[in-house]
């Protein structure tokens, strides 16, 4: 059965604070009787012992009887046999008692307050009655007791309008408690609706709300975990969107990349069909179309070797190599590319020095960040750095390209970026891929790569393979 969390806010802390009336309310009846019997007790063996310092004198008794009379408290004296000698009767009546409590008495200890449904002459009464010893003064022997009663209904009159008084204040304390929970579960579901209600806006993709957190109890900290959980979402949705961008603006530039040697090619393949490219022209016409496939080919081979790297669908072999030979024969390679831009490679390494890493990835690495450099580098140098300390072998690669602001360093390990737009249809490193390889391959390596750049002076990137 569904239950509002209002009406069980409610219904709890009503539970609970009529529970704790109740355990009141019943110890205070407890307390209250047991005072009332406490005191009557204390009041008949007060009467008793007065007697006593008058000598049990009859006239002393007998005033003292009519005194209390209306109080309801009858005196009775007994003597060392248990035989009624007050008040005095034609007939003879002893107090009931048990040996063992004569002996009690005898040995000068009083019987405290004790219930009995008869009095002494047999009529049936409730009454509460106490025996108090008495002695002779000269010899200290013990003569007889007194025994002083009250009606059990006059205790339990007294003790009728305490728990009247207690139930009207029973009364009271429900309604005050009915009202009190009523304002403690509102305030409690005002809490759980606000978080409900910003819970709403976030799922309509209000990502700007925030809860007040006054840091009190565990509201508060829900608070502050949904606060935090709300600026996730909307960086999450800041990169989201921000990537979706950058997504279409790779589709674009894919597309526009992929248009241009497609139309070349198609434009070749007609003018063969219909016979109107010179003899002379022809093989001229196939390298082109070569160039342009393999341009093709290198675009989509990027992208499905990121979307590799980044699911971890490639499997490092890691070994220790020449590092010195790997960036010979890299230099090498581009080396004529870097020339096609005015570029010069110089490599600065000990022919020694070796790395532990994946020979296929390293090279990987090492041409990216080149190619990278020979793209934002005209007429410059790009020199290869190459050394060991203790732990790890240090790569460092340094142009005096076009350089970065810090706002760009950071963003370029993400996909498609690229920090000058304008060289984006360079033939090298076009889909903007390039170094966001680099860094996943850096990571999978367990190493790592720096970058600082300065606008107009030119950018290095540091990398450090740890040692096996």
């Amino acid at each position: 059965m569904r239950m509002n969390y209002f009406y069980q806010q409610m219904l709890a802390f009503f539970a609970v604070v009529m529970t704790v009336l109740i355990i009141l309310g019943f110890s205070f009846l407890q307390f209250a009787r047991n005072t009332a019997y406490q005191s009557t007790e204390k009041q008949l063996f007060g009467y008793a012992e007065a007697l006593i310092d008058e000598d049990l004198q009859t006239e002393k008794i007998e005033n003292g009887q009519i005194i209390l009379k209306n109080q309801g408290v009858s005196i009775f004296v007994f003597d060392y046999k248990d035989d009624m000698i007050y008040p005095s009767t034609t007939k003879k009546y002893v107090s009931g008692i048990s040996d063992s409590d004569l002996n009690k008495l005898k040995n000068g200890e009083p019987l405290t307050l004790s219930q009995r449904s008869t009095d002494f002459f047999g009529n049936q009464v409730d009454t509460a009655i106490v025996y108090q010893p008495f002695f002779t003064q000269s010899t200290g022997d013990f003569s007889g007791f007194i025994a002083v009663s009250a009606p059990i209904s006059t205790i339990e009159a007294s003790l009728k309008d305490i728990r009247n008084n207690l139930f009207s204040a029973f009364i009271f304390s429900i309604i005050g408690a009915t009202i009190a929970s009523y304002l403690f579960a509102k305030f409690q579901v005002s809490r759980i609706n606000r978080i409900r209600s910003a819970t709403h806006k976030v799922a309509r993709g209000d990502f700007n709300v925030q809860l007040e957190n006054r840091e009190m109890d565990e509201f508060d900290d829900l608070a502050a975990d949904f606060n935090s959980m709300v600026d996730s979402l909307k960086k999450s949705q800041e990169e989201i969107e921000r990537q979706e961008n950058r997504r279409r603006q790779f589709m674009a530039d894919a597309a526009h990349e992929m248009r241009t040697p497609l139309t070349t090619i198609n434009g070749l393949l007609e003018g063969i069909e219909h016979d109107m490219i010179p003899e002379n022209q022809k093989q001229r016409s196939i390298q082109l179309m070569q160039n342009e496939t393999r341009r093709l080919i290198r675009l989509v081979n990027e992208n499905l070797d990121y979307e590799k790297i980044r699911s971890n669908q490639i499997i490092l072999q890691k070994q220790t190599f020449n590092a010195y030979e790997v960036l010979e024969m890299i230099v090498e390679q581009l080396e004529v590319k870097a020339n096609e831009s005015g570029n010069e490679l110089i490599l600065d390494c000990p022919t020694d020095l070796l790395v532990f890493a994946d020979y296929d990835r390293f090279s990987q690495i090492i041409v990216n960040i080149i190619q990278n450099a020979i793209q934002f580098t005209d007429n410059g140098k790009i020199s290869i750095t190459g050394y060991s300390d203790e732990n790890e072998s240090i790569i460092k690669i340094k142009d005096s390209g076009i350089g970065m602001s810090a706002e760009e360093v950071e963003s370029i390990w993400e996909r498609y970026y690229k920090a000058d737009v304008s060289r984006k249809n360079t033939k090298y490193g076009e889909s903007g891929l390039g170094l966001a390889i680099v860094q996943q391959l850096v990571t999978l390596h367990g190493a790592s790569v720096t970058v600082e750049s300065l606008p107009g002076e030119g950018t290095t990137f540091t990398l450090s393979f740890p040692f096996e």
